[in-house]
């Protein structure tokens, strides 16, 4: 019996769906089998034939495109070159690529600030005040033994410190050193507490021998 062959039906006939999954596996990349006669050229008495519309396979090979509309469910992980979502190719740097904002024909790439640690951070101006406002969420975010904070003087030497930290991680306290007005820009950097800390140096030869949990990362494998 070659592939794709009329089996007439017997006498009797029986068109009812048989449960699948049994019989033997086979593991060669074979193409699916495309029918070859028309629906009005089908015999009347047999049965009307079924056709997938959806299907469960152990092992799938695509040569070269898989197309459509809807979404894509995976419980495992996915293996590629290269991956690209939303014309975004994710790599193993995080820039951003925009038309040019002032000169015309052009475009203006950056690429993320990287660092060996879980970073956040959040700035602002200070004015007629000595108390910096940590956001309240930091509290279940950053571990406050690694707060620091930049100031930047505006307009005149004020002899700026950080008198400390306060109210359990919420409040940042500054002192003029010179008893100046205080006005000057601040950067608050802290590390994030939720999750493990990055292990920034580890032996192997493979990400996939990174020691601590690869799956809280996304990485260009």
């Amino acid at each position: 019996m070659s592939a794709g062959e009329f089996i007439e039906a017997p006498p009797g006939k029986d068109c009812t769906k048989k449960d699948g999954g049994w019989g033997i596996a086979m593991n060669d990349y074979e193409y699916i089998w495309y029918g070859n006669i028309d629906e009005d050229k089908y015999p009347d008495d047999a049965c009307k034939p079924y056709y997938h519309k959806a299907g469960q396979i152990d092992n799938f090979r695509l040569n070269t495109l898989m197309d459509g509309g809807g979404d894509i469910t995976i419980t495992g992980s996915v293996t590629a070159t290269e991956v690209t979502a939303s014309g975004i190719t994710l790599t193993s740097r995080k820039p951003f690529d925009i038309p040019h904002p002032t000169k015309k024909g052009h475009r203006l790439r950056h690429v993320c600030l990287e660092g060996p640690e879980s970073g956040v951070y959040f700035r602002g101006r200070l004015t007629d005040s000595n108390i910096i406002e940590i956001p309240d969420y930091w509290r279940g975010l950053v571990d406050v033994e690694t707060i620091t904070v930049s100031l930047t003087q505006i307009g005149s030497s004020q002899d700026l410190i950080v008198d400390g930290i306060t109210d359990w991680g919420q409040k940042i306290k500054v002192k003029s050193g010179s008893a100046s007005r205080i006005d000057c820009y601040y950067v608050v950097h802290g590390e994030r507490k939720d999750g493990e800390k990055l292990i920034v140096e580890y032996e192997g030869t493979s990400i996939n021998d990174y020691p601590g949990d690869n799956s809280i990362y996304s990485i260009n494998k």
